[in-house]
């Protein structure tokens, strides 16, 4: 089946047309009409938007009001989510799906959830998160990361369920602060690395660890990813002590990440030191905005909405121009599909058809506004919001 969208805006302010067959744009460009054609009357058009950092498995969304909690350490706020989940008794997958259907709603065609994993609750999240991925495939692209929230090495039993995650389907092998919630970093790592490479499989490890410490695990990262062979398949995420050293320091670390296309995700906290976004892309590191929890027992926030996500980056490093709208755009779209791998993504011939017509003038429009009302794309035909 062909569809055809016209009277559409690109991201220069071009008038352009879409033809879409088989889930892919076959030609885009200002001559592309057709008699039948779908008019975006004069809507921007952006290539769907890409969520590389969430947590499905464990958002609240359409439950009782969960406030928020606050805590000196990291612990704490993990121990306090195994209590709230512990007393839910709603299926991990219909509160998933909730919140796909806002984010599918907002222009998100693609997804890389993490997944706890850990002794206490073996593997059903995951087989939760693999029935929801049944369920939505025709609408969205679910990737997944079997991550051990609870420590990875310091759990006994968690390894075994983390390579039976991956057994089962899982994409990412995820890792938790090697050295301050497991206390072994190469300990941790080398398992990490090791699964990856023998599964052939990427790798995504939170780090929240500051400072130098954080930096010296940037490094170890990197030493194993040059060892294992996983260029462009690795992505840490947060890394806040990429945001708190020295420039020579993050110039060195810079230029070792983009050589071995090591990806990092934010979600642009404001409580914290973040990665320099734009010094880091200018190095040629892909840097990727997410959402992290939405919803759920660390806080309330979050709506689902990338394009939001992307004005939060903008607006914690105060960016203003044109240039700098289209940057923060980018952190939720196409630095997002290169971050987690996703083949054949953006407005060109041969892309998928996926995207999202915003009623907007530009960039700088959509994401200082974020109008609601989107139509939303998904291999070639509307699946939100109502052309006519």
């Amino acid at each position: 089946m062909t569809t055809t969208y016209t009277n559409l805006r690109d991201i220069d302010g071009r008038t352009i047309g879409i033809r879409c067959a088989d889930g892919v744009i076959q030609e885009i460009g200002a001559d592309v009409t057709a008699p039948d054609s779908i008019d975006g009357k004069g809507r921007l058009v952006l290539p769907a938007f890409v969520e590389p950092h969430v947590h499905l498995d464990k958002t609240l969304w359409g439950e009782a009001w969960q406030p928020g909690y606050r805590a000196g350490r990291l612990r704490d706020y993990i121990d306090n989510e195994r209590k709230v989940l512990s007393a839910n008794t709603t299926a991990p997958e219909e509160r998933a799906s909730r919140l796909l259907s806002e984010m599918l709603r907002h222009g998100t065609t693609a997804v890389r959830s993490h997944i706890d994993v850990a002794p206490d609750m073996g593997l059903s999240h995951v087989e939760a998160m693999l029935r929801l991925r049944e369920t939505w495939r025709d609408k969205v692209d679910l990737q997944f990361v079997a991550f051990p929230q609870q420590g990875l090495l310091c759990r006994p039993g968690t390894t075994d369920l983390i390579r039976q995650a991956i057994d089962m389907g899982v994409e990412t092998v995820g890792g938790l602060d090697p050295a301050g919630i497991d206390g072994d970093p190469d300990g941790q790592l080398r398992f990490i690395f090791d699964l990856a490479v023998a599964k052939g499989v990427g790798v995504d490890i939170h780090l929240h660890d500051k400072g130098e410490l954080g930096a010296w695990q940037i490094d170890r990262i990197a030493d194993y990813t040059e060892a294992s062979g996983l260029s462009s398949k690795v992505m840490v995420s947060h890394a806040y002590c990429v945001g708190m050293i020295p420039e020579a320091r993050l110039a060195k670390i810079g230029r070792r990440l983009a050589d071995l296309k090591i990806s990092l995700m934010t979600s642009a906290p404001a409580d914290v030191a973040v990665p320099p976004v734009e010094q880091l892309t200018d190095m040629g590191v892909t840097v990727c905005c997410g959402s992290d929890g939405i919803r759920d027992a660390w806080s309330p926030l979050g709506n689902g909405d990338m394009l939001e996500r992307a004005f939060l980056t903008a607006f914690r490093f105060d960016w203003n121009t044109d240039e700098d709208f289209r940057r923060a755009i980018g952190c939720a779209t196409d630095a997002a599909a290169r971050a987690i791998g996703l083949a054949d993504y953006g407005l060109k011939p041969g892309g998928r058809s996926d995207f999202v017509m915003i009623e907007a003038l530009n960039a700088g429009d959509a994401l200082c506004r974020r109008p609601a009302n989107r139509w939303v794309v998904r291999r070639g035909a509307i699946v939100a919001g109502k052309a006519g």
